[in-house]
């Protein structure tokens, strides 16, 4: 699925912080700043070091967004099946269809390549606040982004010499307080191992997500490779199948995508008046197109599954966030925590009144945030045209000067999703952009000359009909020439998409210098002084915002109230026989049922813990004190996604698939022997 261009990119928005220190059970910390102290006082123990370490070297990221584990010596990554949908998919045939049927291969030889996706695990984290901010100086707006993407192009340049194998990321925190160089060891080759029926994954459906009690085996095995062997893992949890124990502490060791919770007042205005209005309405027009088409035939209604899950996913988060930001007890309380802050803080030497900037910058990022957002048609293909044209003009630049997806850094993930082959379904392609060129009509307006750029004088519809039409990028060897012809090869081609994608990139380039210079740049030197007035007030009991790199939350196995009544943390097998209606999206996967007289239904399924996570902590591995895994986050309750501006420990539940469900499935439902022999070392 392309991205969408939504509010605006969290590296963007994401550039104040949450005024108050953290709540008990509160917080996505660093692995280089646990809150030890503050652990050992709530619970009357902490990890030590030797812990920690242990933990974050057995922690993967998987570059499709979402999180995992090496649970044994030999490559074998435990993580979410809504996290491998895209692979099941993209290995999907109508005569062989993963999905509906799970992938349960007898073999290692079996075992298939997930294109796209790269494997990568934390070696190191150093700080580098200092350098970057002394190559930023005095500049401000574009030129201030400028300097400081250029000097972070030159820190992951000199830090990862091998780009074959490791890979560096320079991370902003705190909203520009802090820089951090994250170095990994990547694994390019990732292959699917295991996976149960899409029905057992996501039993409950759309009604079910971000609800609880649930009833589903949201679990699958991954598998690193190189050289086209298994690696090696030395560093994985223990695999452990007991049932989880309701107050017990459990550690949640993943990559949160992105949080909100450092935004000042009028960026959460921003949110709830502009971008998730705007966000909601768009999506749900597509929900409905993509659900008629996928009607028309059953070869569509299986290409269209993966891709209406995220968009129902997406849609229920954003409804979630738009309701919470409408709640007038939730934003005083994120009002109340910034009114904290500017008592403490404003108008001290060093600070000043960044929330003042603040507001300066998001209201000019009003001026240009539609066109922004719009510029660039949605579709698959179209983002692989953008790559295409604008790698060939970003790699003939030196490393300083490029787009961040284009650094020496980045540039093999870069190619890796662009070149390696999947299915690209022309129908889906024709109606995406088809549904992205008429929302930009709608919302730019038909004469304004943005509008009049992307479409000319042709329909929404005529236009995508004769770019997909036309075009060859559905073929890897084509996007391949391209790539490697750099460009000559991009400027030779009549390959309509090509030709469209060179001809609003030079637009889409213009409004980036425009962003840079009214929105980005003065909220990075806003965000500055907003962190450093945050340290000034709280000391370093605080953490920052989610970025899509490896954090760990503390917590506990509990349930919570729900209008007065108990939610019981912990729901048993035989809770999905109960709750099984027959139809949609309640009928129990045929293996469930098939096996019913073999399944123990008095086995704990899922459950609930006090953890703060995010989207992107999707298959972290959830931890017991000894550091083994007890289960896989695959969701949270409904209050969760309120979660993304502020953390209610009353409310917000993180939602787990437990190991002694997962083995049972392995040994019962989805037979596979070698892979329980594996987990359990025997």
């Amino acid at each position: 699925m392309a991205k969408f261009r939504l509010a605006a990119s969290a590296a963007l928005l994401a550039l104040s912080f949450h005024s108050s220190q953290a709540l008990a059970d509160e917080g996505m910390w660093t692995f280089d700043a646990f809150p030890t102290a503050r652990m050992q006082k709530d619970y009357g123990w902490a990890p030590d070091a030797k812990w920690l370490g242990r933990v974050q070297a057995a922690a993967v990221r998987l570059t499709g967004g979402c999180s995992a584990s090496f649970v044994s010596p030999e490559g074998l990554i435990l993580t979410n099946h809504h996290c491998v949908v895209e692979c099941a998919q993209d290995n999907s045939t109508d005569k062989r269809d993963l999905l509906k049927d799970g992938f349960v291969p007898t073999r290692r030889e079996e075992e298939l390549k997930c294109p796209g996706q790269q494997a990568e695990v934390v070696t190191a984290i150093s700080d580098v606040t200092a350098r970057v901010k002394a190559a930023i100086g005095a500049s401000t707006g574009e030129a201030l982004v400028k300097a400081r993407d250029a000097e972070v192009a030159r820190i992951e340049k000199d830090g990862c010499k091998d780009g074959k194998t490791t890979r560096c990321e320079v991370v902003t925190l705190f909203g520009g307080g802090q820089y951090k160089l994250y170095t990994y060891r990547k694994y390019s080759d990732v292959r699917l191992a295991w996976a149960p029926q899409f029905q057992a994954a996501f039993f409950g459906g759309d009604p079910d997500n971000f609800n609880y009690p649930r009833y589903a085996l949201d679990a699958a095995f991954l598998r690193a490779y190189e050289n086209g062997k298994p690696v090696p893992t030395p560093a994985h949890l223990s695999w452990n199948s007991r049932a989880p124990k309701v107050g017990e502490a459990t550690f949640v060791v993943g990559n949160p995508g992105a949080t909100q919770r450092l935004f000042t007042t009028d960026q959460i205005a921003f949110q709830r008046e502009v971008g998730l209005p705007l966000t909601t309405t768009i999506l749900s027009e597509l929900r409905g197109r993509l659900i008629a088409a996928m009607d028309e035939s059953p070869q569509q209604k299986r290409e269209g599954a993966d891709e209406l899950f995220g968009i129902e996913n997406s849609l229920k988060v954003y409804i979630g966030r738009q309701k919470a930001l409408n709640d007038p007890a939730f934003l005083r309380m994120l009002g109340d925590a910034e009114a904290d802050l500017k008592a403490k803080t404003m108008g001290k030497p060093g600070i000043g009144d960044p929330w003042a900037d603040t507001a300066k910058a998001v209201q000019a990022y009003r001026d240009i945030y539609v066109p922004w957002r719009f510029i660039v048609p949605h579709s698959a293909l179209m983002d692989q045209a953008m790559k295409l044209v604008q790698g060939a003009a970003e790699r003939e630049k030196p490393n300083a000067e490029r787009l961040p997806e284009f650094r020496d850094s980045s540039l093999e993930l870069t190619a890796k999703t662009l070149l390696d082959e999947a299915p690209v379904y022309p129908w889906m392609e024709q109606l995406e952009l088809a549904w992205s060129l008429s929302k930009a009509r709608e919302y730019l307006g038909a004469d304004d000359p943005d509008t009049r750029l992307l479409l000319g004088k042709e329909s929404p519809e005529g236009l995508a009909e004769r770019l997909v039409g036309g075009t060859t990028l559905a073929d890897p060897a084509a996007r391949k020439a391209l790539w490697e012809g750099g460009r000559k090869a991009i400027e030779a081609p009549s390959d309509p998409m090509i030709v469209y994608a060179r001809k609003i990139d030079a637009r889409e380039r213009e409004l980036k210098k425009l962003v840079d210079e009214r929105y980005a740049g003065p909220l990075a030197e806003a965000g500055a002084r907003l962190a450093d007035a945050r340290f000034m007030a709280y000391g370093n009991n605080v953490y920052p915002d989610a970025t899509f790199t490896l954090r760990i939350s503390y917590g506990k196995v509990e349930g919570w109230k729900e209008r007065g009544q108990d939610v019981a943390p912990v729901t048993t097998i035989g809770g999905a026989f109960d709750r099984a209606t027959g139809a949609e999206p309640f009928d129990l996967a045929s293996a469930f049922a098939a096996n019913e007289a073999k399944i123990d239904k008095s086995l704990p399924f899922d459950f609930v813990t006090t953890n703060d996570i995010i989207g992107g902590n999707s298959g972290s591995p959830v931890i017991d004190r000894n550091g083994s895994v007890i289960g896989a986050a695959f969701d949270g309750n409904i209050h969760s996604i309120g979660g993304n501006y502020g953390y209610q420990g009353a409310l917000n539940r993180t939602v787990v698939v437990s190991t002694a469900a997962i083995q049972h499935a392995l040994e019962v439902i989805y037979p596979a022997p070698a892979l329980v022999k594996e987990l359990v070392h025997k």
